[in-house]
């Protein structure tokens, strides 16, 4: 979390900030008996055991977006309000889609080794694709997927997307210049997919062995929003055998990615570590914001004005 908004919580409240709880979580719950609100980023599990342990909890801050992280479930039934940081790391996020999918269409970038060592694959990458003239589907079209339709557009794509809670006429579609489709039609169309959905139940395995094989062969495939959303081991396979142009992971089944996984050695894969929406400029943002309506929710006050509160 960054310092400065560190520093804003504690000029109001007793706050401990250590990074290292999230691999102690005996010690997490030990400290949460007397804690009034809780910050996590992706790995802590807010479980409805973790919030047992926690009686005087009224509010949880996430540093980023998503929550399968969080038993909402359980939150509600305690009362205790959880505040994501919508918006605040959109345009990291969207920067990374683009950047890595003119990356991978291109195909250009990893040659450095082998020109510094006197080769010259010139003939090897000079078949590269344009991004412009081209089409991205964006796969679920929140505030993220929708930033990513303009900035594609701003290179010269074309966009489609899909969203099964958004209606046909839903203004967003027009406003950002994208085609709604089907989704089976949107992955026939595209040329970059980009996978901005939640980690439901619905959309476990949304892109599956069968979704893979709609995708053009020079196809490349970004997911930045959850792990389990894509089928890795259908993906491994699709690369392998070449069915697909290539494909960037930021996000995984299992996090962090265990050494001898299907996806180690895979052609045409770019892997990071859940990192698309971190920047110096995001965290700032993230961290403010989450700090922000914490400390909001904390002096609006569940507790006594005259409690001690503490994070």
């Amino acid at each position: 979390m960054d310092a400065p908004a560190v520093d804003s919580l504690r000029r109001h409240f007793d706050v401990l900030a250590d990074a290292s709880l999230v691999d102690e979580p005996d010690r997490l719950r030990g400290l949460l008996v007397e804690a009034d609100a809780l910050i996590v980023r992706n790995r802590t599990q807010v479980t409805a055991a973790l919030l047992d342990d926690a009686p005087r909890l009224s509010v949880v801050g996430r540093l980023g977006v998503g929550l399968d992280n969080i038993a909402l479930g359980a939150c509600r039934e305690r009362g205790v309000q959880v505040f994501p940081a919508t918006g605040a790391n959109a345009a990291a996020v969207a920067e990374y889609v683009i950047a890595t999918s003119l990356l991978l269409l291109r195909g250009a970038y990893l040659s450095s080794t082998a020109v510094a060592q006197g080769q010259w694959p010139r003939s090897a990458l000079s078949n590269g694709r344009e991004a412009a003239g081209g089409t991205m589907a964006v796969i679920g079209f929140g505030g993220i997927g929708r930033l990513v339709a303009q900035l594609a557009r701003g290179i010269g794509m074309g966009v489609v997307g899909y969203d099964p809670q958004l209606p046909a006429d839903a203004a967003c579609w027009q406003e950002t210049g994208t085609r709604g489709m089907s989704f089976d039609d949107a992955l026939r169309a595209a040329d970059v997919v980009t996978v901005h959905v939640p980690l439901v139940e619905t959309t476990h395995n949304l892109l599956g062995p069968a979704q893979l094989k709609m995708l053009k062969p020079h196809a490349v495939l970004i997911n930045t929003s959850r792990g389990g959303v894509i089928d890795e081991n259908a993906l491994a396979d699709a690369l392998r055998q070449g069915r697909l142009g290539g494909a960037a992971l930021d996000v995984f089944a299992d996090e962090p990615l265990k050494a001898g996984s299907p996806l180690a050695g895979v052609p045409n894969l770019i892997l990071t570590p859940h990192i698309a929406g971190l920047t110096m400029q995001s965290n700032a943002r993230v961290s403010s914001l989450v700090a922000s309506r914490v400390m909001d929710a904390l002096l609006a006050g569940e507790h006594d004005s005259t409690t001690t509160k503490e994070l």
